[in-house]
């Protein structure tokens, strides 16, 4: 049988229903208020007997003496007459008798504190805290009378005495409740005469400032066993989950499903007694069911928790899940729960993906796999498995599981691809290897593969997704061109060098070390891919222009009739291989034409037209650049600056720099900025 949480507002059992019905009807009355019982007579005698029962009377008194019993109930009786006046019932249908008593000196006193510990012992809890309650105000009145001002210490022996013994009662009160459940019966009349006691004693004690004498701070002070109540029902409640057998993995492959089908009718019983035997025994204002139940969440979140720290297994995971969701229901928050666990495993499943990607491919060196033309990684694949693996689970068992699942995913997601970035860039960076540049585009194809699956497959809003990958797409393709600028550099450094300039095959070589790189670009996925080719084209430009810029030996005109030639050829051939490559940018390569254009030029008034040129095709050219430009012209400082001065106009209404970017990330050297 299933437990129905669907309980708390339905109505109670009928008298005639059969035993049967009862207990399937057990959870869902719980909470609900009953009507006084037919017993309301037995209780009520038990709760006299409790109130004013007198003890025996001992052979050392004299017979005409009244019995200390009976002055030390009217004095309690007379203590808590506010109380009693306004309060005419204990429980559920049992009267309290609050009998008025008249007003009478009050004689002898407290008993001794080791016959108060007895009467404890015996559970005789409402005599003892009779006692204990006189000798307090005894105490209390001998400190207001200064009788302690000479010996202190006695102050703070009573006081101790007085809180010992309030403290034995707190652990009679924590055994009675503790034992309630663990008992075949329920002791209704130590039950009622517990709420009494605790009532009385928040009657005696309805103020919480501390007095400020020696040792008096043990004085007066409420004890607060309502509260000790409720902890006592929640630990409680934690022993009787314990106690469903469970055994081991090794033991039986079906444990689970054994110790959850215990644990399902160890929970039933002890709510049928709840509802039948134990609320019975207090008021209302207890909501004595509702406490229990919360103590049930509790524990039970408590031991499924622990089960999830073991080694549960796929299946298992979600036996139990099931359970909580379609047995036990409400009765447990169990979304919260599942958050909780579901959020560590899933981080598992991600971080194994991550490790075999480092065990697997990149340690060994494994080449991408190429599907359609483009790089193939499985990091696409394997993640949408492993969450719709969770989410066919998770609605197996119900729609609003599902919907957590699902967000449990894409939390943990999104903090895993940022961490995929980090490993991937500190292996790049340490290693040189040759299928870098095939694991950037493969990995960039996969995660864009995986936005795309996410939001036809799961309806996921991907904002959040998009802004983590662009940013690791901006950062894969910075590493990708610092890679390129490694490679390239040594070719780069031999721009305008004397070897650089008799040596015919160097274009061949640049050209050759920027294809090692870009050739990669064409099995990217569009439109990524084109956008990228677009910014390797855009940076050979810009780093052979920055090498060019550097230099600062002087050229004869033959020197820069062969440099300009040089540069026109090397220009044309990376620029043609690029184009073939996918590269629609046409528009960087020209910079380079234009400079070598006015290396070679003999008459100075052409030098000004092809300035004005390169000012007007590429508006974020600075000034230090067209100087470092002309001084590789082997021009002087005063007709440099002659120059300058007539194309300053133009550069003064271009735009700025605005739109594409070449001479803007382009340094130059202090010595040639100061010519």
């Amino acid at each position: 049988m299933e437990l129905d949480p669907r309980s708390v507002t339905s109505e109670p059992a009928s008298p005639t229903s059969s035993a049967g019905e009862e207990k399937m009807e057990v959870i869902s009355e719980l909470s609900s208020p009953t009507s006084h019982r037919r017993d309301s007579g037995f209780f009520e005698r038990s709760i006299r007997r409790l109130s004013i029962r007198k003890p025996k009377q001992s052979p050392n008194k004299e017979s005409g003496k009244e019995d200390t019993g009976t002055w030390k109930g009217k004095r309690l009786l007379r203590s808590f007459r506010s109380y009693e006046e306004n309060k005419t019932t204990i429980c559920n249908g049992v009267e309290e008798i609050g009998e008025k008593e008249e007003e009478e000196p009050i004689q002898g006193k407290p008993l001794s504190v080791m016959e108060i510990n007895e009467l404890i012992q015996k559970r005789q809890l409402l005599e003892a805290f009779a006692s204990i309650k006189l000798l307090e105000d005894e105490t209390i009145s001998e400190r207001d009378a200064e009788k302690y001002n000479d010996n202190p210490q006695e102050l703070v022996r009573k006081s101790k005495d007085v809180d010992l013994l309030y403290n034995s009662i707190t652990n009679a009160i924590q055994s009675i409740v503790e034992g309630t459940l663990e008992a075949s019966t329920v002791e209704n009349i130590m039950l009622t005469s517990m709420v009494t006691l605790i009532a009385r004693e928040e009657a005696a004690h309805p103020n919480t400032d501390k007095a400020v004498n020696p040792g008096s701070d043990l004085l007066g002070r409420p004890r607060k066993w309502r509260e000790i109540w409720r902890e006592a029902i929640n630990e409680s409640a934690k022993k009787r989950v314990l106690k469903a057998p469970m055994a081991s993995k090794e033991e039986d492959s079906s444990w689970l499903d054994l110790h959850l089908s215990s644990l399902q009718k160890l929970l039933r019983e002890d709510l049928l007694k709840i509802k039948l035997s134990v609320k019975k025994c207090y008021p209302e204002e207890y909501q004595v069911c509702d406490t229990y139940v919360e103590a049930f969440h509790k524990a039970v979140a408590s031991h499924l928790q622990h089960l999830c720290q073991g080694l549960l297994d796929f299946n298992e995971l979600y036996t139990l899940l099931n359970w909580v969701a379609n047995t036990y229901h409400r009765l447990i928050n169990w979304s919260e729960y599942v958050s909780v666990q579901r959020k560590e495993k899933i981080k598992s499943y991600f971080g194994n993906i991550l490790r075999l990607e480092v065990t697997e491919k990149w340690e060994k060196e494994v080449h991408s796999e190429v599907k359609e033309n483009l790089y193939h990684a499985s990091l696409s694949f394997d993640i949408q498995t492993i969450i719709g693996e969770h989410m066919k689970l998770s609605g197996a068992i119900s729609r609003s599981l599902e919907t957590k699942m699902l967000e449990l995913c894409m939390t943990e997601l999104l903090e895993f691809i940022p961490r995929f970035e980090k490993e991937f860039t500190a292996w790049s960076t340490a290693q040189d290897s040759p299928i870098f540049a095939a694991y950037v585009v493969a990995y960039i194809n996969s995660f864009h593969e995986l936005m795309s699956g996410l939001e036809r497959e799961f309806h996921v809003d991907t904002e959040e997704l998009q802004k983590i990958l662009a940013a690791l797409t901006r950062n894969f393709t910075n590493i990708f061109l610092t890679k390129l600028k490694i490679k390239a550099q040594p070719f780069l450094k031999k721009i305008l060098t004397k070897d650089w300039i008799l040596d015919t095959e160097r274009p061949v070589s640049l050209a050759l070390a920027v294809s090692q790189f870009s050739e990669h670009l064409q099995h990217m996925r569009e439109p990524t891919g084109k956008e990228l080719l677009r910014e390797v084209h855009r940076y050979v430009v810009k780093e052979y222009i920055a090498q060019v810029i550097k230099h600062r030996w002087r050229m004869n005109r033959e020197t820069r009739q062969r440099v300009s030639e040089k540069m026109d050829l090397e220009a044309k051939i990376f620029h043609n291989m690029l184009i073939d490559q996918g590269s629609d940018s046409d528009w960087p390569t020209p910079a380079i034409y234009h400079i070598a254009e006015i290396i070679r030029e003999k008459k100075k008034d052409k030098i000004e037209v092809y300035v004005k040129k390169l000012c007007q095709n590429y508006p974020d050219i600075r000034k230090d650049h067209i100087l470092a430009i002309l001084a590789r012209r082997g021009l002087g400082r005063t007709r440099r600056a002659a120059i300058f001065r007539q194309v300053r106009h133009v550069l003064e209404s271009s735009s700025g720099g605005e739109g594409n970017t070449l001479f803007a990330e382009i340094d130059v050297p202090v010595v040639i900025s100061c010519f």
